[in-house]
């Protein structure tokens, strides 16, 4: 199994980018999906889960509002739109796959099977 993540890189304060991760190597369409990001020093903390059909989302505090997780089932990808971002949300950003099929995600790093490596954000102030 692999998960690649792309998309990220350097934005100004309130700018907006969009993160892709692609997979392979497993039934993609089984799977809840997460997006996490660790800062410098920091623990890696959630950021938001879909379910493995699309239909449910839940996201960190932190984010909500500003940014939006989904899934193309057909094409194995997982994006994660960020809006209105803010010097705090500068981190490195991963993927995961859940363990378990047929979930509907979850904010904990322990039930993700699978991690990519991971696409770096930084929002200068």
């Amino acid at each position: 199994m692999e998960l690649v993540e792309s998309g990220g890189g350097l934005v100004h304060d309130g700018g907006s980018l969009r993160l892709s991760c692609t997979t392979s190597g497993y039934r993609f369409d089984a799977y809840a999906m997460g997006w996490f990001r660790q800062a410098p020093g920091k623990d890696r903390e959630f950021v938001a889960t879909i379910n493995w059909s699309g239909s449910t989302t839940y996201y960190a505090d932190s984010v909500k509002g500003r940014f939006t997780i989904s899934r193309d089932n057909a094409k194995n990808t997982v994006d994660l739109l960020m809006n209105s971002l803010k010097p705090e949300d500068t981190a490195v950003y991963y993927c995961a796959a859940a363990l378990t099929a047929y979930t509907s995600g979850s904010p904990h790093t322990t039930a993700y099977a699978y991690w990519g490596q991971g696409t770096q954000v930084t929002v200068s102030s």
